[in-house]
């Protein structure tokens, strides 16, 4: 049984899996032009994305905005397939960039970490000064139901605009978390409830405006059963990060991949990022430094956040990431997925497709009452 497919209006990914922005500099044109050859949506994270820039620290907006556009070039020269970017609200550079993905016809946006509320405005402003027609999708990113009603209707009320899908995103994920740190381990917040509530939460929408409103679940999805399980549960495709890390076509430096392959289930932490939020990392002594306060607050070169408070926080962020891409570690940290320790080897992005697709398969034949096929645990 070969998977669904999934719509995003006149957009069809043979496969429905968007591949997770991962930033700083995790996924760029390299891995998202892979994933996109193969069916899914291949998605550049936006964050410091003008990093190699050699201006990023005088002209942050204008550097990374000329990055993005690179990348974005880079991608399509690499791939006919369905190319997105991931454009966190909290981005000083935030507005430009959702401009510059527009114009450079990007098929999708992606923005969480805030309530994107003004994004269609700048595809409306684009379509009117430009005489021409834009057709980017654009995609919330959402941690529960009622983040997903509050978007939808700001965007009707103020821009006429229906949100082309929402990606609901739950406390397993790697990365920056739409949670408070308590409520990480809440079963009241895990996926498995936050998917049927979202669905429940946009079919209203659907029914009063005559077209779907698709629901991506994120956050902890690792193989083809739990893709299964998902789709099951209402949602017409899933968003993965930790899996894609590890693939040949991954743009992050081969130490980065192999300290996921290092990884173990008690490696595993939950820091305080210095954006305000919690995040999801590999342990290790630059995080063991911070929390001790043997890092010092700092001179920031790049303003990259706007929720920094860089006269308060032991490090920055972008250069620790910068630098954990590079793959010099002792200088960073490796943002992760909650299921990172089940990582035991480099494929490529088509052989990770195929082994998900096979796992669905399995699971939708499995008896009723089992979940199907999982990944065998890492062993040392």
């Amino acid at each position: 049984m070969a998977f669904p497919v999934l719509q995003l209006g006149d957009l069809v990914a043979r496969i429905p899996v968007v591949q997770g922005g991962m930033g700083v500099g995790i996924s760029l044109s390299g891995l998202a032009s892979a994933v996109a050859n193969q069916g899914g949506i291949g998605v550049i994270a936006g964050a410091m994305i003008g990093m190699r820039e050699p201006d990023v620290a005088r002209n942050p907006i204008e550097a990374n905005v000329r990055a993005l556009r690179n990348e974005i070039r880079k991608a399509r020269e690499l791939s006919n397939g369905i190319i997105g970017v991931n454009i966190m609200v909290a981005l000083t550079t935030f507005s430009q960039m959702v401009r510059e993905a527009i114009e450079s016809k990007v098929d999708v946006i992606f923005s969480g970490a805030g309530l994107p509320l003004d994004m269609p405005r700048h595809l409306r402003e684009l379509c009117e000064v430009k005489k021409k027609e834009f057709k980017t999708k654009l995609v919330p990113i959402v941690s529960s139901g009622r983040a997903a009603t509050v978007i939808a209707k700001k965007w009707l009320s103020r821009f006429g605009y229906l949100p082309d899908a929402f990606v609901v995103e739950g406390p397993k994920a790697g990365g920056h978390l739409g949670f408070k740190r308590e409520d990480l381990a809440d079963p009241g917040h895990a996926l498995e409830v936050l998917v049927p509530e979202v669905v429940d939460a946009v079919k209203p929408l659907e029914d009063a405006h005559g077209r779907a409103v698709p629901v991506i679940a994120a956050g902890g999805v690792y193989t083809g059963a739990d893709i299964r399980k998902f789709l099951d549960l209402g949602a017409a495709g899933v968003q993965m990060g930790t899996r894609f890390v590890a693939t040949h076509e991954c743009d992050a430096d081969d130490r980065f991949k192999q300290s996921y392959l290092d990884a173990r289930e008690e490696d595993v932490t939950i820091i305080s990022s210095p954006v305000g939020m919690p995040g999801r990392a590999l342990n290790n002594g630059f995080i063991e430094a911070a929390r001790e306060g043997l890092k010092k607050p700092f001179k920031c070169i790049f303003h990259c956040v706007s929720t920094c408070q860089q006269e308060k926080t032991p490090y920055c962020i972008a250069q620790a990431l910068i630098s954990a891409m590079r793959g010099n570690l002792d200088r960073g940290f490796a943002f992760c997925g909650e299921n990172v320790s089940r990582v035991d080897s480099i494929v490529s992005v088509r052989e990770l497709m195929d082994s998900l697709e096979r796992e669905y398969d399995e699971a939708g034949a499995a008896p009723k009452g089992t979940a199907g096929p999982e990944a065998a645990p890492k062993t040392d």
